[in-house]
């Protein structure tokens, strides 16, 4: 992803720069260790970006875009020890690397670290800005609550998938930018514009993530194709297909949820899936989540013509099928 170095660096710097005890070691060494792990920094680049967009210098938005990305890491510590993943970033999650009591308390410092930081911008537009962040924050455990009570039921619709994804992974996107737009003083309608241009963007990315972990490229992708069929996970693909799917095809479905054999059980549910032109389906619905927000960008009044917003998020949806 090309992304201009001086806004990484930034938030490079900052993070070493925070403040973090060494006693007690268990406490504070997951942290450390956590924020240094490898990650592209998109959410609290949009939030640089969005203050840039509206006429603020970054600099002026460091701490809002701190704020975002180590509630954001706070999130994930939480998210490994729930899903019970061995990985993060490539590296060990904090809870296999020490313990899973380590890793809720180490989350939970993050999270006052994130409020630190919050407490450090600019007084004027703090209310606002805790206003969103704190209704995103609420948001994002909504939507994994939901993303749990998936995993237990039979049938999920495509309107409730959607506000699943929306409110675990697309309100942040949102949030980040909308901090950003408050610090530098853009109107309301602004405000609203490039939350709302960040959510779409987000569901976007979301439904593309579905269709890649069946239809990508192992190499380009970076994790195992047909992920998501052996989990026996809810996702927009199979979500469609038990919506198109006639009496035989629902049957061979149930039945290949069972399959012990992995090949057999990805192959076989690729197959009816390609048979009902799921892919096809999914990729248009994606598409017209990334065209609102494109809209909702076009909508935007601002006298800075900068479209580095744009290509971020344009990155973003260009991954390899």
């Amino acid at each position: 992803m090309n992304l201009s170095s001086q806004y990484i660096d930034l938030i490079q710097e900052e993070l070493r720069l925070l403040e973090i005890p060494e006693s007690p070691e268990n406490l504070y060494s997951p942290i450390g260790y956590f924020l240094n792990l490898k990650g592209k920094k998109i959410r609290p680049i949009l939030t640089l970006l969005s203050a840039e967009l509206f006429g603020e210098n970054i600099k002026k938005a460091k701490h809002a875009a701190l704020a975002i990305e180590i509630f954001h890491n706070f999130t994930l510590i939480h998210d490994d020890i729930m899903d019970e993943a061995p990985l993060r970033r490539g590296q060990q999650t904090v809870h296999e690397k020490w313990n899973t009591n380590i890793a809720i308390l180490s989350g939970d410092v993050l999270m006052i670290k994130a409020y630190e930081q919050l407490a450090l911008c600019p007084p004027a537009v703090l209310p606002d800005l805790i206003t969103i962040f704190n209704k995103t924050a609420v948001e994002v455990c909504e939507g994994q609550q939901m993303d749990m009570d998936f995993e237990t039921r039979e049938e999920v619709n495509q309107e409730e998938y959607i506000q699943m994804i929306k409110l675990k992974t697309s309100v942040l996107l949102g949030c980040a930018l909308e901090m950003g737009a408050i610090i530098a003083h853009t109107s309301k309608k602004n405000r609203l514009e490039i939350y709302q241009f960040g959510v779409n963007i987000g569901i976007a990315f979301q439904i593309q993530d579905d269709i890649l972990d069946l239809y990508g490229d192992k190499e380009k992708v970076g994790k195992q194709v047909g992920g998501d069929i052996l989990a026996n996970k809810n996702t927009l693909l199979s979500i469609l297909a038990g919506s198109l799917a006639n009496d035989e095809q629902a049957k061979k479905l149930k039945l290949l949820k069972s399959e012990k054999d992995t090949n057999i059980k990805i192959n076989g549910t690729k197959s009816i899936f390609d048979e009902l032109g799921v892919k096809l389906k999914c990729l248009q619905i994606m598409q017209d989540y990334h065209q609102k927000a494109l809209n909702h960008f076009n909508a935007v009044q601002s006298e800075n013509q900068s479209l580095a917003i744009l290509d971020v998020t344009q990155a973003l949806m260009k991954r390899e099928f």
